[in-house]
């Protein structure tokens, strides 16, 4: 069954745990595991009719059409041609399959173009006769070898490829540095030393009979566990020594490994479950409003059924010579024959066409977003995309917006600003009066030119820094000393001079290019050293552990020996945790440095905390031991290890701290503040620590000066947080009730209820920290959180996990009825994407994944205001004229034949002719609202920018409800009232100018559809409010279209030709010639038409809108409106915090330290730096330590009372740089 894509497979047994055995095949194929097959598109050759079709026919509206279908082939029941019911739904149907059959094509092409073109896959049965065979990505199995080639030698080349299973590495033929997973930050992988030997000999690669056990497939991508026996001997298998499917490799010609999942099995597939279907509020709201519409529609045919058999007992019987009844047709039975025939003749009620219409438009608008070129970013060449079509209105009704910091408001480009070392601080610059000044593009910026190998890149303006680094501080050269050395970065030099950092995250490139420059240059690494240029003089330092980076850590340390023989522990890492492990001579410094620390933070800047210690050679020996069993254990390896290094990172001295720059990307503040005027709150959902996550709240607008407070939420226990929340929400609003407040029920499927708005006095901001936000979102606690924080204009969440930020936007989406957006850039905003209503990724630093989760992308923040306050309005105003007209027209529409039956005896007879019953929908109306729904626009996108508050109708729903929907109802009754009466009693007892009777069913029916569909016409003008080239020729087209058809229908050829199918032969020639028709035309149309229009003018004089406040301003101006006023940047230099930050990813050092395969030859050094010599200790540094500082203490000397570090200077002589 499976060549019709129906794969019928038994089920297996829950697997525990893997087992395989390479050069094994009987042994491997006794498990039957999967093959590298998959099957991600939905439909074949074969199946894709039925099952398109058996999809479609789900829809309650196709269904219920196909029913109608039935009926109309039973001749008692109906009283219209099949044709009427077959011809729109085969269109539907035909529209939908071919949009169906294009994505799945699509997603077919895109897997197929994601295959590798440059792999061989060996056969292990074939190995010992040295034969390779190529084979398909499909039919590779646990049975199989993998040789990948690839053409690219250097990470750093833009030559890669993707794997296509999952497979642990053996050997490649890259050795120093290894092989690299291709994302934004390359991510190592290295094979183990045992295969890693092996290389690319083919002979000792069929010898190797190695087995793995290891973990079952699962979804985890973070996570391997397993071991590798071989030679009685058993190797523990992690992370990264896997390479899974869908993987970009760099950095090797050639590669082998041994397949461990294959297909479906792998992680990658094991994700790609069923993503959540996102639906819009508005089509919530119609699958409602279609529910009310069936019902509606069965009370008037129950109606017009009882009339029927009403009518069959009163005066049927008079008519019994002129329609004699058939045997046994009662009264009863002609009334549940004429429920039916109405319920196909009424069908219009439910449009079928207006599903096809909705994804037309929204296709449309989607192709909006991409076009723009407003939202491109020429620097990195990245347009905006839209990668749902299903959610474009709900961009026009955002109320809560929640962001990421680092990467989406900021640049995520590091920068070294400023630093302190024991006690001083450099990066600022003083005039001779000791103010301070203000750095600018024009500022004299510090000579590197001593140093051949400094970053040309690196800007730093403090002199007093190289100062102290030529006069060969101690402390100063231990503090880069550190830096150099104190890393996961890897280096290329393809040429002499020409380095090339590539770090895992941005803060550590950013810190070891500025040892770089201050002469302390990291050239090259292996598993056991690490070189490094001091000061002009080659140094090769032992590297004996890695003590790495995890976000509890949240600290790293390196264990070293000096040329000298000495050991030493190096530690970087967050404040608060380093300042607890530091020694206690360190205290007053300690004091000195938070200072630092706070105006570092103060002004937005991301820190680190540097200390090291000295260690004991017999003491180390025992540690490393321990270490060493510890890292092999399988079960709580990573607790072990974590108690290893919390025994050995203590007593540090503390050396001083650094402070990178995260610039804000373009625009943001404004941004910020137009989305606040637009009455959209922003929450902040970050990772950093408190202080930087609020004053770049204040840099970028999101928190102003002028609020009245700024509530920050630190308690450390549940009772604490609600005690601080409440006591925030009673100063926003005193008089508030203890109770919650909450609305009724809004749908019958929503049991959560909902909680009111409430309205602060004035404007506050609210800062919660990550552990106090644990305590808020505990279930107790989530009401007093929400209810405070949704009163406040700006909400800062700090030093929160990804876990937190998909809670905190769930809990909104729970409570709130309001639509929210999430946006990010990085991996640990994906869950926040997710759980929002819509997702917005970034394109930035952060790689793809973020995009990937998203419903829409771009690469700036800014333009996140474009596409909410101009494509998300427009979509919404679009939308909502759409439907309201689309429901007036049909309602209008069949109502005519619901007061026609009155005059027909119930008989279930229809007004209009059949064929403009078919092709009302579908040609003589279809583009005039598709036109409208397409080009429309209240205003235009200068004034939207000009007029923020345009947004807010789209929060409040105001544009299409179920009020609007009811209006819009009465209004098509009132219409068809208009459009039957009017046509009937002009037409009543009335003769043509020569005298001949023009009463008469044919043409009675040809006025009504005329006056039909000139009043909705109208109407639509009446809704457009932006008239262009194409919508013009749509309505007049239409209106021409229907006369021709009309013409041509009726004529005299035709009904010769199938009289049964066109009998109104010369209705046209005859009724239009007439004078009274086309005056009762232009009646019916104005009575339709004087309600809209009274109602509207007094609405507008009496209570106007926003929207016709600024449509007026619109009218009158007379010249270019003027750019919208922008806010002057507010600076808040009051703030005195302290702020960390460090952007690192686990399990770094365990790759660095691995193997014995970091060993190409490094290229040649020659001298780099001039040796400088010590200069008279009597030089007077210049810059903060020339005298200033906010605390009013000299900064020329060391700050009293802080005592010296031990600290011995490393005299490195050894290899001298010739």
């Amino acid at each position: 069954m499976s060549f019709f894509g129906l794969d019928f497979i038994k089920k297996k047994e829950r697997e525990l745990e893997r087992k395989l055995r390479a050069n094994d095949r009987e042994y491997n194929l006794i498990f039957k595991y999967a093959t590298n097959a998959i099957k991600t598109s939905k439909y074949n050759f074969f199946t894709f009719l039925p099952l398109n079709l058996f999809e479609q026919f789900q829809r309650i509206a196709n269904a219920y059409f196909l029913f109608l279908l039935v009926l109309q082939v039973i001749p008692q029941i109906s009283s219209l041609s099949w044709f009427t019911t077959v011809v729109p739904l085969v269109l539907v149907l035909s529209v939908t399959a071919a949009k169906d059959a294009t994505d799945d094509i699509a997603d077919l092409l895109l897997l197929s173009s994601s295959e590798p073109l440059n792999l061989v896959y060996i056969e292990t049965a074939e190995l010992d006769g040295l034969v390779c065979i190529e084979l398909s990505a499909v039919n590779v199995q646990i049975v199989h070898y993998l040789f990948c080639t690839c053409n690219s030698l250097s990470p750093f080349c833009s030559g890669s490829f993707p794997h296509p299973s999952a497979h642990l590495l053996f050997s490649s033929s890259s050795i120093c540095p290894p092989v690299f997973i291709r994302e934004t930050n390359l991510k190592v992988r290295q094979a183990l030393t045992v295969t890693g030997d092996l290389g690319d000999d083919i002979e000792r690669l069929a010898d190797f009979n190695g087995e793995v056990r290891c973990e079952p497939p699962n979804n985890r991508l973070d996570r391997f566990k397993g071991t590798l026996t071989y030679a009685d001997q058993k190797y523990p298998l992690d992370n990264e020594k896997i390479l899974l499917r869908g993987c970009t490799l760099r950095n090797t010609e050639w590669c082998f490994g041994l397949v461990l999942f294959g297909g479906p099995e792998t992680k990658l597939m094991q994700n790609c479950g069923k993503s959540t279907f996102k639906r819009t509020s508005i089509d919530r709201l119609m699958n409602v409003l279609v529910l009310c519409i069936f019902g509606f529609l069965a009370f008037m045919c129950t109606i017009l059924a009882i009339g029927n058999y009403v009518w069959e007992l009163n005066e049927g019987s008079n008519l019994t010579a002129f329609l004699p009844r058939q045997n046994g047709n009662d009264a009863a039975l002609s009334a549940f024959l004429t429920f039916w025939s109405y319920v196909i003749i009424l069908n219009t009620l439910v449009p079928i066409s207006l599903y096809v219409s909705v994804e037309i438009i929204r296709l449309g608008n989607s192709f909006y977003i991409d076009w723009d070129s407003k939202m491109f970013y020429t620097r990195n060449n990245t347009p905006a995309e839209a990668r749902t079509t299903t959610l474009n209105e709900e961009l026009g009704q955002i109320k809560y917006v929640f962001s990421d910091k680092t990467g989406t408001l900021t640049q995520n480009i590091m920068t070294f600003n400023k630093c302190s070392i024991n006690g001083k601080c450099y990066g600022d610059i003083y005039d001779y009066t000791g103010q301070r000044l203000d750095i600018t593009e024009h500022t004299e910026t510090v000579d590197f030119s001593f140093n051949t190998l400094a970053d040309p890149r690196f800007v730093f303006h403090d002199h007093a820094l190289v100062e102290a680094v030529k006069l060969e501080n101690p402390e100063v050269h231990a503090f880069f000393r550190l830096l150099a050395l104190c890393h996961t970065v890897m280096v290329e030099e393809k040429k002499e001079g020409e380095i090339f950092y590539q770090a895992q995250s941005p803060d550590e490139g950013a810190l070891v290019t500025a040892a770089r420059n201050f002469g302390f240059v990291f050239r090259s690494r292996t598993p056991d050293s690490i070189s490094i240029v001091e000061m002009g003089q080659q140094c090769s330092y032992e590297l004996l552990a890695i003590l790495d980076f995890n976000n509890i850590r949240k600290r790293m340390s390196v264990i070293v020996r000096s040329p000298e023989g000495k050991l030493s522990l190096y530690c970087k890492g967050a404040d608060t945790i380093v300042y607890e492990r530091l020694h206690q001579s360190c205290s007053k410094m300690m004091d000195v440095t938070t200072e630092h620390l706070n105006e570092f933070a103060g002004e937005g800047l991301r820190t680190l905390v540097l200390a090291y210690k000295d260690l004991d050679e017999e003491y180390f020996s025992q540690w490393k031991q321990r270490h060493h069993q510890a890292s092999t254990e399988l079960e709580e390896r990573e607790s072990k290890l974590d108690q290893l290094y919390e025994e050995i990172e203590k007593d540090l001295l503390l050396l001083g701290a650094t402070a990178i720059e995260d610039k804000l990307q373009d625009g943001v503040p404004q941004t910020i503040e137009q989305l606040s005027k637009a009455d959209i709150k922003i929450w902040v959902l970050t990772g950093d620590k408190q202080e930087t996550a609020e004053n770049i709240g204040y840099s970028c607008n999101l928190l102003r000066e002028e609020m009245k407070e700024v509530f920050v939420i630190s308690g450390n226990s549940s009772e604490d947080v609600r005690q601080e929340l409440r006591n925030a929400r009673m100063k926003m609003k005193p008089d508030v009730v203890e109770e919650s407040v909450f609305l009724p029920e809004r749908t019958l499927s929503q049991r959560v209820k909902t909680v009111a708005d409430e309205v602060a006095d004035g404007e506050y901001g609210l800062v919660i920290n990550g552990h106090s936000l644990a305590y808020a979102l505990d279930h107790s606690t989530e009401l007093e959180l929400l209810k405070t924080a949704c009163m406040c204009k700006a909400v800062i969440c700090c030093r929160v996990t990804p876990l937190q930020k998909a809670q905190v936007v769930e809990l909104v989406k729970k409570y709130k009825q309001a639509v929210t957006l999430a946006i990010g850039d990085g991996a640990n905003d994906v869950s926040m994407i997710r759980a929002a209503h819509i997702g917005v990724g970034i394109s930035g630093q952060e790689g793809m994944q973020a995009v990937l989760s998203s419903d829409y992308s771009f690469a700036q923040f800014r333009f996140l205001q474009r596409l909410l306050l101009v494509h998300g309005r427009w979509s919404y105003l679009r939308m909502c004229k759409f439907l309201r007209y689309f429901f007036y027209k049909n309602f209008t529409f069949t109502f005519v034949h619901f007061w026609y039956a009155f005059f027909c005896g119930f008989s279930a007879q229809t007004v209009y002719d059949e064929w403009f019953i078919t092709l009302y929908n579908l040609m003589y109306t279809a583009l005039p609202v598709l036109g409208m729904s397409l080009f429309d626009q209240d205003v235009n996108d200068v004034w939207s920018f000009e007029h923020p508050q345009l947004y807010i109708p789209g929060q409040l729903n105001l544009y299409f409800s179920k009020r609007s929907f009811f209006k819009c109802a009465l209004h098509s009754c009132y219409s068809s009232l208009v459009l039957f009466f009017i046509p009937y009693a002009a037409m009543y007892n009335t003769v043509r100018d020569d005298g001949k009777d023009v009463a008469d069913y044919q043409s009675f029916a040809l006025l009504t559809q005329t006056c039909l569909l000139f009043a909705v016409s109208i109407q639509l003008g009446l809704e457009m409010s932006y008239w262009t080239a194409v919508n013009t020729f749509f309505v007049l087209g239409s209106l021409a279209i229907y006369f021709a058809v009309t013409f041509t229908m009726y004529s005299n050829g035709l009904f010769l030709a199938l009289p049964s199918a066109f009998p109104f032969v010369g209705i046209g020639r005859n009724s239009l010639q007439q004078p009274n028709v086309w005056l009762t035309i232009l009646l019916t149309s104005i009575l339709c038409v004087l309600p809209v229009v009274t109602y509207r003018f007094l609405l507008m004089q009496l209570c106007p809108t926003i929207n016709d406040k600024v449509m007026f301003k619109v009218r009158q101006a007379k010249a270019t409106p003027p750019p919208p006023t922008q806010r002057a940047r507010i600076r808040r230099t009051s703030s005195r915090r302290s702020g960390y930050a460090f952007s690192h990813a686990q399990g770094y050092g365990d790759l660095v330290t691995s193997g014995r395969f970091l060993r190409r030859p490094a290229v040649s050094r020659s001298t780099a730096l001039t040796h400088m010599g010590r200069t008279t200790s009597g030089f007077s540094p210049m810059g903060r330590s020339a005298g200033y500082s906010p605390t009013g203490r000299p900064q020329n000397i060391k700050a009293p009372d802080v005592e010296v570090t031990s600290l011995q200077m490393y005299r490195t002589i050894s290899d001298p740089v010739p």
